[in-house]
């Protein structure tokens, strides 16, 4: 009896252990690619034609489409993806309302976040890419080699004025934090946060109330500054007065240029990126994207190291997080908001307020974000 049991559960292990490989390399198409997709069969099926096919006015197309549908229904029971996707479900609909459910039943109790540029545009930081407002897009008077160099440590090294001047619209003076960091201050109130993962250097999240432990700066922040000489530490005041001074900030010790602890093209991550981000994307109970466009690695990796049972909220003004071929080479699969198998991904269209609003509406926290919103708060 022992034996048999045991026998069953390696048959079980073994079966779900396949469903899963084979489902990592089946990935979902995007429309664009399911058009071209329905064009090549159309071709192939017409190209494929036989004359008494074409005399009894047999349409290929139909016949293709069809047999393209049993291949595909073949390997969802043969590989049991179907079975697969509603053993990973928790989320009773795939949508909004699902997702603020499952908050409101108390199912999930590590929500991590994830921002972007599109988080702190309302407060008057411009992000990077949208077109013709975007930072990149206004630097032509830099005469730059390419946009990004503002950024490039070793052009840094060469020609730091570019990148001081490009600071003073950057650095967060008289800004304020948006709802949208109010709502993750909310959530840390509500001990639900466990780790909000931010791209912007802004420290708007500071200025919100989230503590410190519960912030990582992906990609650096204005908080503190290091000397590229000798390395002693300026603070988040002293940085302020340089950077809208005229003057290049130089250290008082060695007279080496000081740089703010942003992360520039050419350098690592914060070591503190690395030490938490494993441990708290296995703990993740709910993965909430807001205002990235999901394409500057290794952060829009994240979306792919939680656990396949966590949910994934996307607020944005568009759809992002589809992996590229190339991205796919790398067993990246990205989000997944339209195919028939999709048991987690939910996609809020609109701004990073709006879906602040949105969400503390249907958790009945609304009263909560106003009290937090009427706060005064703002960079020292």
């Amino acid at each position: 009896m022992a034996e048999g049991g045991d026998e069953n559960t390696l048959l079980k292990t073994e079966k779900q252990r396949l469903s899963c490989e084979d489902l990592d390399k089946i990935e979902p198409i995007s429309p664009e690619e399911e058009k071209e997709e329905g064009v090549l069969e159309g071709e192939f099926a017409k190209s494929s034609q036989t004359e008494a096919e074409k005399e009894e006015g047999v349409s290929p197309t139909t016949e293709s489409s069809e047999d393209m549908d049993k291949i595909r229904q073949f390997f969802a029971e043969k590989l049991h993806i179907g079975s697969l996707a509603n053993e990973l479900k928790v989320l009773e609909t795939v949508d909004f309302e699902g997702v603020m459910k499952y908050i409101r039943d108390g199912c999930c109790k590590n929500i991590v976040t994830m921002a972007g540029a599109g988080m702190s545009t309302s407060a008057g930081i411009p992000d990077f890419r949208s077109p013709g407002s975007g930072l990149y897009d206004n630097l032509a008077k830099y005469d730059l080699p390419r946009p990004e160099a503002v950024f490039d440590i070793d052009f840094f090294r060469k020609q730091p004025e570019p990148f001081f001047d490009l600071a003073r619209s950057l650095y967060p003076s008289e800004l304020k934090p948006t709802l949208c960091h109010r709502f993750i201050r909310l959530l840390e109130q509500k001990g639900l946060l466990l780790r909000h993962y931010t791209q912007n250097i802004d420290t708007l999240e500071r200025a919100a109330g989230v503590s410190d432990d519960k912030i990582v700066e992906a990609h650096g922040t204005f908080h503190t500054s290091h000397c590229t000489g000798c390395r002693r530490e300026y603070d988040q005041q002293w940085m302020k007065e340089q950077i809208f001074s005229t003057d290049l900030p130089r250290c008082q010790s060695c007279e080496a240029v000081v740089k703010p602890d942003i992360v520039f093209f050419g350098e690592s991550l914060p070591a503190r990126f690395f030490e938490l981000v494993s441990d708290d994307l296995r703990r993740c109970d709910l993965l909430i994207i807001l205002g990235t466009s999901l394409v500057v690695q290794p952060f829009a990796t994240l979306v792919d190291r939680v656990q396949d049972t966590c949910p994934r909220l996307l607020v944005n003004k568009e759809k992002v997080g589809r992996p590229s071929v190339l991205m796919r080479l790398f067993g990246q699969k990205g989000l997944d908001f339209d195919s028939a198998s999709n048991y987690r991904d939910v996609c809020w269209l609109g701004t990073c307020d709006d879906g602040a609003r949105a969400m503390a509406a249907a958790l009945g926290w609304e009263e909560d974000l106003r009290k937090l919103e009427s706060e005064a708060g703002g960079p020292p």
